[in-house]
């Protein structure tokens, strides 16, 4: 099963994320660690976005996408996989169904998870995430240990992007961007419209019955 995760900040998708890898045995390709394992092997595309990085410029379409080219290449991503941060813009897209034509694979489910923006906002207002393994906690899901994270016992922190203004800036770059795949990947009739608003059993709960 090869998915892919769709939805504005604070919408849920990490968590599920990690419920469904849990769940179905999928690998998680992030684009993020992807391209840092690219970096610290000193791949020739890891070489050439460091030097972008370097200067604090933006790595480009052509390496990130040959990067996720690499990951998809990757004997863990055989059985399946789930996409996390890419692709983010429709030519991202395009490039992703070229790469898994050549491999004669296809992309099953795109899943979209829906929350009104008020409730997003509300919700990244009191997330604090952990500095060590990035897991997220908010009030529908709190540390055990107020102000600690319960896989590594790290101090939390409140990123700066969690800010409500920054926030919305946010959600105005993905509906701006990144929502425009909804409606690609619906022409396809692969996308999922899932209720984010709830607990994270009652999410998780919705996603597994849209595979059915």
């Amino acid at each position: 099963m090869n998915l892919i995760f769709l939805g504005p900040p604070g919408a849920g998708k990490g968590t599920q994320a990690k419920r469904l890898i849990a769940r179905f045995g999928l690998p998680q390709l992030s684009t993020g660690d992807i391209l840092r394992k690219a970096v610290a092997d000193g791949t020739a595309l890891g070489k050439k976005a460091k030097a972008l990085m370097d200067a604090g410029k933006l790595v480009p379409d052509e390496i990130v996408n040959g990067i996720v080219d690499e990951a998809l290449a990757s004997p863990l991503a055989q059985k399946g996989f789930l996409l996390d941060g890419f692709p983010r813009t429709v030519p991202q897209a395009e490039a992703l169904d070229q790469m898994l034509g050549r491999r004669g694979r296809k992309i099953d489910h795109v899943i979209s998870i829906e929350v009104p923006t008020e409730v997003l906002v509300d919700r990244l207002a009191g997330r604090q995430t952990c500095p060590q393994c990035q897991t997220s906690y908010g009030k529908d899901s709190p540390p055990a240990n107020p102000g600690h994270c319960d896989r590594d016992g790290e101090k939390l922190i409140v990123r700066p992007d969690d800010q409500p203004e920054r926030v919305r800036q946010r959600m105005h770059e993905y509906e701006t961007k990144t929502a425009l795949l909804t409606g690609y990947y619906k022409a396809r009739g692969v996308v999922r419209e899932i209720d984010g608003v709830g607990s994270v059993d009652e999410v998780e709960k919705r996603i597994v019955g849209a595979f059915a």
